[in-house]
C-alpha cells in the first residue's frame, strides 16, 4: 500500500527521551483477560472512544497494492502463537493475517474514517454471508454461479464471477441488507455522512467488481482516478500464494472464511480512526491491551513509515510503539523496498517485498538512537 499520512488538527504527545519501553503486561488478580465477545455496546464505543479526528488522505485504498503481503505467512504462524492481540492498518488484506495469526481480538488503525467504514461494510457483507461465493456475490452485487460450493478452489470462485454481470438490483437489495445490519442490527450510531460514504465505497465495488484496483481517486470516487496496470486487482491479490504457491488468503478455503465470519459476529475485529503519530488511538489500544493482560502479537504497518518519516512524524509513531505491551516473538509486519535498503528475499518486480521486524528490539534501537531515516526501518526487515 503506497500511501502518505498526514496528521490533521492534532497535537503530538512526546514522551520524555529517557523513558524506558513498557513492554511488560498486567498480571495478577486486577489483571482482565480478553473477551470471547464483544458486545454490539462495547464494539462501537471501543471504536468510537479510541478513534482520533478523521485525517485526510490522497488515496482511497479500497483494496492493497502490495502483491508479496502473503510471503511472510508461513514464518508468522510458525513463530507466533494464536491468542493475543493483532494491529493492523488499512482494508482487506487484515482478514488474510488474521486468519493466519488467529488473535483474541484485533484493532485496525487509519487514519481515514473511509477505512473505519470500508471495514463495516465488511463486517456486515461476511456476516450476511453463508459461505465464500455468497460473501463474493454480496460484495460485487452479482448473481451467485451455479455449482460453487464449499470445497471450490478460490481459483473456480473468481473464474465464475468472472463471467456474471453486476445486477444493480441486487446492488441496491445488499446495499440496504447492510445498512440494516450495521443500524438496527447492531445499532451503530452512524450519521449521514457515514451512510453516504458507506454506499460510495460500497459502489465501487459494484462498479469495478474483482477488477478494482488501489487508486489515487479520492476516497467515495468511482474508482477512475490513477490506477497502474502494474497494481493488482482484488481478484489478483485473493489468488496470490506464499512462496512456495500456496494459496493462503482469507478466501482461499471454507475454513479460513468461516474463522473470519466467527470472528467478525463475536464483534473481534475493531476498526478505529486514528494517526500511528497521533496522541490517543494507538495508546488508548496499548493501554486496553494491558489492561487486560495481553500483548501484540503481530502489527501491519504496511509502508506507513515511510510517509511517517517524510512528514516528520516518526518520531511520535515510534513513542507510541514504546508504550505498547509487547513480547520477544511480537513483531511487525512491513512493505519495504529495495529502493530504501532492504536486502531481502521475497521480492517482486517492483522491488517491494512483505518482510518483518521483531517489535522488542526495534523499540529499544529507536531509544538508542540507532533508528534515524527510513532506510533503517527497511534495511533491519526480514
Amino acid at each position: 500500500m503506497t500511501r502518505r499520512l498526514f496528521l490533521v488538527s492534532v497535537l503530538v504527545v512526546f514522551v520524555g527521551a529517557g523513558m524506558a519501553p513498557q513492554t511488560g503486561v498486567q498480571r495478577g488478580p486486577t489483571a482482565k483477560t480478553l473477551p470471547s465477545r464483544l458486545s454490539d455496546q462495547d464494539f462501537w464505543r471501543l471504536s468510537s472512544e479510541f478513534s482520533e479526528a478523521n485525517g485526510y488522505f490522497r488515496s482511497e485504498n479500497l483494496v492493497s497494492n502490495e502483491h508479496t503481503f502473503q510471503y511472510v505467512i508461513p514464518a508468522l504462524k510458525a513463530s507466533l502463537k494464536p491468542g493475543g492481540v493483532y494491529l493492523g492498518v488499512a482494508p482487506d488484506q487484515n482478514f488474510t493475517y488474521i486468519v493466519a495469526i488467529q488473535p483474541k481480538i484485533a484493532f485496525i488503525v487509519d487514519i481515514r474514517r473511509g477505512n473505519l467504514l470500508e471495514h463495516l461494510m465488511y463486517k456486515a457483507l461476511i456476516e450476511l454471508s453463508t459461505d465464500r461465493a455468497d460473501f463474493l456475490s454480496r460484495l460485487f452485487s452479482r448473481k451467485r454461479p451455479a455449482g460453487l460450493g464449499p470445497a471450490s478452489a478460490v481459483t473456480a470462485l473468481f473464474e465464475a464471477y468472472d463471467r456474471v454481470p453486476a445486477s444493480e438490483d441486487l446492488y441496491r437489495l445488499n446495499l440496504r441488507a447492510m445498512q440494516d445490519q450495521l443500524v438496527k442490527k447492531h445499532g451503530f450510531s452512524l450519521t449521514e455522512d457515514d451512510l453516504d460514504q458507506l454506499e460510495s465505497i460500497y459502489y465501487n465495488f459494484y462498479w469495478e467488481g474483482p477488477g478494482l484496483r488501489y487508486s489515487s481517486a479520492p476516497m467515495g470516487f468511482s474508482g477512475r482516478g490513477f490506477s497502474g496496470s502494474t497494481f493488482p486487482s482484488y481478484e489478483e491479490l485473493m489468488m496470490q500464494t506464499d512462496l512456495k504457491g500456496n494459496f493462503l488468503s482469507y478466501l482461499a478455503g471454507e475454513e479460513a472464511f468461516r474463522f473470519l465470519k466467527d470472528f467478525q459476529e463475536r464483534n473481534l475485529l475493531v476498526p478505529v480512526v486514528g494517526n500511528f503519530a497521533g496522541p490517543k488511538a494507538l495508546r488508548q489500544v496499548g493501554q486496553y491491551i494491558r489492561e487486560h493482560g495481553a500483548t501484540v502479537t503481530a502489527f501491519y504497518v504496511s509502508n506507513v513509515e515511510q510517509y511517517l518519516f517524510q512528514d516528520g512524524l516518526f518520531d511520535a509513531f515510534a513513542r507510541n510503539v514504546v508504550t505498547l505491551p509487547v513480547d520477544e516473538n511480537s513483531t511487525f509486519i512491513r512493505s519495504v523496498s529495495n529502493r530504501y535498503g532492504y536486502g531481502g528475499s521475497g521480492m517482486w518486480s517492483d522491488g517491494r517485498a512483505t518482510a518483518r521486524d521483531p517489535i522488542k528490539p526495534f523499540v529499544r534501537d529507536f531509544l538508542a538512537g540507532n533508528i534515524r531515516q527510513y532506510s533503517d526501518v527497511n534495511s533491519r526487515s526480514k
